[in-house]
């Protein structure tokens, strides 16, 4: 009997910031029952089992992006994605791509279908997370609750970020937009700090070649 496949999720842990309203597409109502809670985001983040899924999804994406570049001999390196199960958040999407392709030079994302990974949106209580199979299939999920709740750009920022080799470290400042929701609910940074974008341009350097697993969560 084959085992099934075990999916590996971290959830993004904010705190992020005041209400931020959905796109008129998207009318949810607030429901108890499927909320995101402190309780349950902090029974989550931190864990061994948090950051064991972070670094199974962006190798999942390097995978895929290396074999990509063995078919077409590029140096450079372009990691898409499919945003068509995510309309709801095709702005915030697209806000996303665009901070991450002005502030890193190795390494661009490109919308397309088939793409390395992929946006997906609903309701899940563990709020909005990157999850990978182990097997090169990743996604990153956006809730609508959380979206609610908290400052959707940054989410959406944020979690790209895994998808680009950089773990969650909570208790940095609001600059740091890996900090997710340690610096509280008034933080509604967008963009990462100079430390984040040198790192991703050095894990994404020389077309990969140089790629480094060991960087990864230091």
């Amino acid at each position: 009997m084959k085992n099934p496949k075990i999916f590996l999720s971290v959830s993004l842990g904010l705190g992020l910031a005041t209400m931020t309203a959905l796109p008129a597409s998207a009318s949810v109502t607030a429901d108890a029952t499927h909320r995101s809670t402190p309780a349950s985001i902090a029974a989550y983040n931190g864990s061994a089992e948090d950051t064991a899924a972070t670094k199974a999804f962006f190798e999942a994406v390097i995978n895929s992006a290396k074999a990509k570049q063995a078919k077409t001999g590029e140096r450079a390196v372009t990691v898409t994605y499919d945003a068509s199960q995510a309309p709801t958040f095709s702005s915030q999407i697209a806000k996303s791509t665009e901070i991450w392709n002005s502030h890193v030079a190795n390494v661009k994302l490109q919308e397309g279908s088939g793409g390395d990974f992929e946006y997906r949106e609903g309701d899940d209580p563990r709020g909005s997370y990157a999850s990978t199979d182990g097997h090169g299939g990743g996604y990153i999920f956006l809730d609508y609750k959380q979206n609610q709740e908290f400052d959707s750009t940054r989410v959406t920022a944020h979690e790209t970020g895994h998808v680009l080799g950089l773990p969650d470290h909570y208790e940095g400042p609001c600059e740091e937009l890996m900090s997710g929701g340690g610096p509280g609910p008034s933080c509604t940074n967008p963009n990462p700090n100079q430390e984040e974008t040198s790192r991703v341009d050095q894990i994404w350097a020389n077309g990969l070649n140089a790629f480094d697993k060991g960087a990864f969560l230091k």
